[in-house]
């Protein structure tokens, strides 16, 4: 019987121990954040992910060259006159028509050196910081607002200004030989000319 009490008391006094932490925190206000609706404060500089404003975007692919990774892909087309991307929110005049601006996430390692080259300040980074996607290519982002038939439109108009100025570079080009072919022609008959002049010239003074 002695026995039995001493193990009832041994096992009463170890749940006891075992309890004393959480009967402890039962009178303590909780602190657990309820994560997805609560969030911890984020630090000013912190490195979260990147957002690019595309319409500040001039397609100087600074950021591309600062990537260690190379996680950015910028592709441009050239504007043509009468077609220009207008200009950014500082008043910058956009040159090209950036038609594929993709940073790979997965590749990221959130250095944050894109960002401090951007002239136009159109790449930064943001609070948000949390990925899911089930598959690896949906961590592909891409910041350009052009869609498929636009890009094609773009390219197909650079293509035709550039086809139409290397015509009439040829057609300059063509008419300038002609010019100077003309022109030589001429010196060469005037020449020829005066030539035969000067031999009229000398023959006549002989006969006298």
């Amino acid at each position: 019987m002695k026995k039995y009490l001493k193990n009832t008391w041994e096992a009463l006094w170890t749940i006891f121990i075992g309890m004393k932490i959480t009967f402890k925190h039962l009178f303590v206000p909780a602190v657990t954040i309820q994560y997805p609706d609560e969030h911890r404060p984020i630090p000013d500089r912190a490195r979260n992910r990147l957002y690019v404003n595309i319409d500040d975007c001039i397609g100087c692919m600074q950021c591309q060259r600062a990537c260690p990774v190379q996680c950015i892909n910028i592709e441009t087309v050239k504007a043509v006159p009468g077609d220009e991307p207008g200009n950014t929110s500082l008043g910058t005049k956009k040159a090209l028509w950036v038609t594929k601006f993709e940073i790979d996430f997965a590749k990221c390692m959130y250095c944050q050196l894109c960002v401090f080259p951007c002239p136009t300040e159109c790449i930064y980074m943001t609070e948000v910081f949390e990925f899911s996607e089930d598959k690896r290519e949906e961590l592909v982002y891409n910041f350009s607002n052009l869609n498929l038939v636009e890009i094609a439109e773009k390219k197909k108009k650079y293509e035709e200004f550039m086809a139409e100025k290397a015509a009439q570079k040829a057609a300059a080009a063509k008419a300038k030989a002609e010019a100077a072919a003309k022109a030589k022609a001429e010196a060469a008959a005037k020449e020829e000319k005066e030539k035969k002049d000067d031999n009229n010239q000398t023959s006549s003074d002989k006969k006298q």
